[in-house]
């Protein structure tokens, strides 16, 4: 009986590691492994900016696959930026909310900033290096307050049967963008171009002149200093990218009465292209998120589709720029209820396999290293890597990005011209 029950708890013994093992190897091969108890009984409440969520409501069923009892909501609370300190410290604070790098080190986010939890914790298991690197904003002190969940772009949608037609190809330098714009004026479209344009927020002017900007100080120490720094000489910075906004402006590849005509920079920029007679639309990858659902909402292009993608806008001879920044990042709030199946969850999100099918179902670029976009992206997909550029990790501030955004709307709105936002650089008001 000895010999059998040593036999028998030296199997037990062999079994246990082994099933550890297992357990490790399916989580190094992206197999999400539930580490608590999975009848737990619990609620996780997101907050943030979006008005709506389907993608991320999509993962709570997801994650009730295996823990069934844990409820899981997304609100927008109203005006989320100011209100959001006061909401944290309630008695209904969220588990989760949407935060933003330029709010490290700011003292009027300090609040905000003191509930983050550091996200770096090796012991949190959230798969980081599936992340690319340039999107992740760390604190002074090397913690990690914040993970991006969504990345953002800055380009145009192309209709591309419209280049088909015409017998041209799609512009990757500055000098075809030139070519193409003239060969679509002189066939009768009114603005070969196309953009938001009423007011600075969201308007085409920065989408075009922020990537050259950032481009340049990327390259320079003292430059991206005396910007940051908000000296007037920096101003010079912006003006290669403002004479060439300017110059599409004023031989008429944008018109900017046309551009006037959309009313925002989202909906009415989406329907405006698909009514099939705009080549080129100048926006964010947010906005393009929004093309998929919206295509059967156009009775234009219900009637008569076209293909289209979304693509760097040339404007150097080297070509485009993949400005590659966080669109939404998440932040864990770590006075909150339940805050270990709020790591798992997390634990369970920021995972390759589950961050990819987030971006596909709102079809947004994904924050990881697979670049793997939709059909739609891909033409950023052949950006080279010196040409892709991460603001965050080079130091682009938000005060910097302010003064570049004012800056290109007054000169494409025809407020002021580049000389004088080159001399009032650091002066903008916000």
């Amino acid at each position: 009986m000895r010999k059998m029950l040593c036999a028998v708890l030296a199997a037990l013994l062999a079994i246990v590691p082994a099933a550890y093992a297992f357990s490790a190897l399916a989580e190094s091969a992206g197999a999400f492994q539930p580490r608590l108890d999975p009848d737990t009984e619990c609620t996780i409440s997101v907050i943030g900016s979006y008005s709506n969520f389907e993608a991320l409501e999509a993962e709570f069923d997801r994650f009730n696959e295996y823990y069934p009892d844990v409820e899981l909501s997304y609100t927008k609370p109203d005006d989320y930026n100011n209100l959001l300190g006061t909401v944290l410290e309630s008695n209904n604070a969220p588990n989760i909310f949407f935060s933003s790098q330029w709010m490290l080190g700011n003292e009027k986010y300090r609040q905000i900033c003191d509930h983050m939890e550091d996200l770096s914790d090796p012991q949190l298991g959230l798969e980081l290096d599936c992340l690319r690197p340039g999107l992740l904003s760390r604190d002074t002190e090397g913690h990690l307050p914040m993970v991006p969940i969504f990345a953002r772009n800055y380009g145009m949608l192309v209709n591309n049967d419209l280049f088909a037609k015409e017998g041209l190809e799609i512009p990757t330098t500055w000098e075809e963008l030139q070519t193409v714009c003239e060969a679509f004026l002189s066939k009768g479209y009114a603005s070969p171009i196309m953009g938001y344009s009423a007011d600075a927020s969201g308007c085409f002017m920065n989408i075009l002149v922020y990537p050259e900007v950032v481009a340049t100080l990327a390259g320079d120490a003292e430059a991206l200093r005396a910007a940051n720094e908000m000296e007037p000489s920096a101003g010079e910075y912006m003006r290669p990218a403002l004479e060439a906004m300017m110059q599409l402006i004023e031989k008429g590849y944008i018109n900017l009465e046309k551009c006037g005509e959309i009313s925002d920079n989202y909906t009415e920029v989406i329907l405006r292209f698909f009514e099939g007679d705009v080549p080129m639309m100048i926006c964010t990858g947010d906005t393009v998120s929004g093309t998929g659902k919206r295509e059967s909402q156009s009775e234009t292009f219900s009637k008569a589709p076209f293909t289209y993608s979304f693509t760097p806008v040339p404007l150097s001879e080297a070509g485009g720029y993949f400005i590659d920044s966080p669109s939404i990042q998440f932040s864990v709030n770590k006075t909150c209820d339940n805050l270990e199946m709020t790591n798992e969850f997390m634990r369970f999100l920021v995972s390759r396999q589950e961050l990819n099918r987030m971006a596909s179902v709102k079809r947004l670029v994904t924050p990881t290293t697979d670049l793997s976009f939709d059909a739609v992206y891909a033409p950023f997909g052949q950006v080279p890597a010196e040409r892709i550029l991460s603001p965050e990790a080079i130091g682009i501030t938000d005060p910097l990005a302010a003064q570049i955004r004012t800056a290109a709307y007054e000169v494409g709105a025809g407020k002021i011209t580049v000389d004088e936002a080159v001399i009032k650089y650091g002066s903008f008001e916000q």
